[in-house]
């Protein structure tokens, strides 16, 4: 009896560990599942980005090196904006098209050599029209030539921290070492977008014309963007797109839906509307799972500090700027968010305007999420022997 109960014991044991592994098998499994087999994408590569604080919500192979075709365009465009708020040209500049940019080919908007247009036509000619010929003239107008304006690309994709991608052209013609990756397209576009939100007055329109002033006099020519998702998905805003018979099918785009901004892009789709396809069903997931919560303590008190051996005595400090984060919770509740302001009991003179000195700090349900600077307001020599005496004397004097 007592060898049968044993035995009972020990076979209720054996069960009981049965499922407990199992069920240990399939919470590994959720968690090692990732977006992608729930988005069942089949581009190649793929990454989704909020571009206000850089949170990536989805990716998949996102550092691969793949060409990327027109989206290379992306970086044309940020130089070309980059050149305008520098001074170094303007939107009512004249370019003369050159030999070399008429005869581009591919994705243009066929300008003839010698024939004169603005920076601002030619521009929207590149993000509207994806113009191979419009992006080798403005390269040629900010560089000097192609060559001298990748490099400018080159080195710019370097200071965004673009490490999977190198530049041979302008217009994203296919090349040998002409590459980048999902990953890097984002933190373009992001740079382009949060920097020059401008842009999206000409990555909005639909159709527009241009006119031809050449030998024949003028002619209007018109203008289709090659952005589809502009019709097919609520709240797109651009970006580019891009195709060849190598790089396959790439987009970069960008929407916005209840103050949340969004980039998704997709290379080496697998044909024409796939990209546009994944690239909305990325939106679908980001605008569902993703919820942006802001605090305005931009230029806010944080309190008042204790200078020692200070001009003054005590100064004022304030949150450097706004906190913004990305949550992508399932159940976002708000009243979960805490902070907490961490902050020296004095501070030592000589202290500088804009100093960081302390931090104001964000948590989520008792987890750290992010911080925000917290610095002074003014400047704070450190106190003189005479400074001293003057003390002194207007102490006595009252």
């Amino acid at each position: 009896m007592i060898k049968r109960g044993i035995i009972v014991i020990f076979g209720v044991l054996i069960l009981f560990s049965c499922i407990f592994a199992l069920n240990i098998s399939a919470l590994n499994t959720l968690s090692q599942t990732k977006e992608g087999d729930v988005l069942k994408l089949t581009s190649q590569s793929a990454v989704l980005m909020e571009p206000l604080t850089g949170t990536v919500i989805y990716e998949k192979n996102s550092h691969e090196r793949l060409r990327p075709a027109s989206v290379t365009k992306i970086m044309t465009l940020l130089l070309i904006y980059d050149a305008v708020e520098s001074g170094k040209i303007g939107w009512d500049d004249e370019v003369v098209i050159s030999e070399n940019a008429s005869g581009m080919g591919g994705s243009q908007v066929y300008l003839e050599m010698n024939e004169v247009q603005t920076v601002g036509t030619l521009t929207k000619c590149i993000a509207v029209a994806s113009a191979n010929d419009g992006a080798v003239a403005m390269a040629e107008y900010v560089g000097g030539s192609e060559i001298g304006f990748v490099h400018m690309m080159n080195q710019k994709a370097k200071a965004l921290g673009m490490n999977d991608t190198n530049f041979e052209n302008a217009s994203g013609l296919d090349a040998d070492n002409h590459y980048t990756s999902a990953y890097d397209i984002a933190l373009m576009s992001r740079e382009l977008t949060q920097k020059y939100p401008e842009v999206f007055d000409y990555t909005t329109i639909w159709m527009d014309t241009i006119i031809h002033n050449t030998k024949r006099g003028a002619e209007e020519f018109g203008l289709t963007n090659t952005n589809k998702l502009l019709q097919w998905y609520d709240g797109a805003t651009g970006l580019k797109t891009g195709s060849t018979s190598l790089a396959k099918y790439c987009l970069a785009g960008t929407a916005t839906r209840n103050d949340l901004d969004l980039i998704a892009v997709v290379m080496a789709a697998p044909d024409f509307k796939v990209r546009f396809k994944e690239v909305m069903n990325m939106f679908d997931y980001g605008f569902a799972v993703c919820k942006k919560y802001k605090d305005p303590v931009g230029s806010q008190e944080m309190g008042n500090l204790r200078v020692r051996r200070g001009v003054e005595e005590d100064i004022n400090v304030v949150a450097k700027e706004d906190f913004n984060f990305v949550l992508t919770v399932a159940n976002y509740d708000e009243n979960k968010i805490k902070k907490e302001i961490v902050l020296p009991e004095y501070l030592d003179a000589p202290v500088v305007k804009n100093q960081k000195i302390g931090d104001l700090v964000y948590f989520y349900d008792g987890k750290e999420i992010g911080k925000v600077d917290i610095v002074v307001l003014s400047d704070v020599n450190k106190a003189r022997f005479s400074d001293y005496l003057k003390t002194v004397f207007e102490n006595y004097v009252r």
